[in-house]
């Protein structure tokens, strides 16, 4: 027997009654609550890992899923792909900030230069990513960003020591550039760190403030130089086709010429074998028709002629020299 608020007694069902809604009620909120952890939801830029009894079970793809409450952790890892700006850390497209002395590296000639570079990465391994850093108080994403900036950092802080200012600056920008994003995934890889360096650019590549005026006139005679190399260049280019053309028509007109030459040539002694055996044949002959060729292609130049009879004694002819022509 017991007694209520006004002082009366309450009979002992009533209080095993609220004993019972108590207890049902309680059930039921516990039973709900195992209910609503007996199912998670994976995002489209999510992948979830799953442990049971604290080991690794499964890794499950976006979507609906169910796990069995009070035994299995869900952990999820965000698969998008991040954007850094390095050494400053801030996001890409941010607007820009006063360079640091954290940006600053010696080159391989003793120089100092501001150097800037973005880098892409994501997650290709979740269970890497959330588990060979684990702690349940840190914030994976922040805390992989601090260990891929510090790697990023130290590789190219170790290649930019082995060239030249001018060769970060110019030619061999882009090169230094996939060493450094091959040389990161390396060094990421090792640490079993989950992630992977999709892209590195190389940003912007300048002198301190200090020297920025003299660096300045450098590069305005580097480039006059290059485009005076450029004008020759362009100058050689043209010329050495037209020097070839002559030449190729030079040789093939001296070709040519020898060729005629020979042929003309090779008539000649025909001409003069056949000549010759002409005249072994009949020599007498063959000297008498020589004789009157050549006296015909003399006499043939010859306007007025005169003929003397050579067997004619005793006359002396006589040639008017002033007789007009006809």
């Amino acid at each position: 027997m017991s007694y209520g608020r006004d002082g009366g007694r309450r009979p002992a069902a009533d209080i095993r009654g609220s004993i019972r809604a108590g207890v049902l009620g309680l059930a039921a909120v516990i039973g709900l609550m195992v209910l609503s952890a007996a199912w998670y939801t994976v995002d489209a830029n999510e992948k979830a890992v799953v442990l049971r009894f604290g080991r690794y079970l499964a890794t499950s793809d976006p979507g609906l899923h169910f796990c069995i409450p009070l035994v299995d952790r869900v952990y999820k890892a965000d698969m998008r792909e991040r954007t850094m700006r390095l050494p400053i850390n801030r996001e890409e497209g941010a607007a820009a900030v006063p360079m640091s002395d954290d940006a600053l590296m010696l080159t391989g000639d003793l120089n100092a230069a501001a150097v800037e570079w973005s880098l892409q990465w994501r997650v290709d391994d979740p269970v890497r990513y959330l588990f060979t850093f684990h702690h349940d108080r840190i914030d994976h994403d922040v805390y992989m960003e601090q260990i891929v900036s510090v790697v990023a950092r130290s590789v190219m802080n170790r290649l930019v020591g082995d060239y030249s200012f001018d060769e970060v600056l110019t030619q061999k920008r882009s090169e230094i550039g996939r060493m450094a994003r091959d040389a990161t995934q390396s060094v990421l890889d090792q640490y079993q760190c989950g992630v992977t360096i999709s892209d590195l650019q190389m940003q912007r590549i300048t002198p301190p403030e200090s020297v920025r005026s003299a660096f300045a006139a450098v590069n305005a005679a580097v480039q006059t130089r290059d485009r005076f190399i450029n004008e020759a260049r362009t100058q050689r280019n043209a010329e050495i086709p037209r020097a070839r053309a002559e030449r190729d028509r030079l040789i093939q007109e001296a070709q040519g010429y020898a060729d005629r030459r020979r042929a003309e040539v090779r008539g000649e002694i025909d001409a003069l074998r056949a000549r010759y055996e002409q005249f072994a044949r009949a020599p007498e002959e063959t000297r008498q028709r020589m004789y009157l060729e050549s006296l015909e292609s003399v006499l043939s130049s010859v306007e007025q002629k005169m003929i003397i009879d050579a067997d004619l004694q005793q006359v002396l002819p006589l040639l008017n020299l002033n007789e007009e022509k006809d």
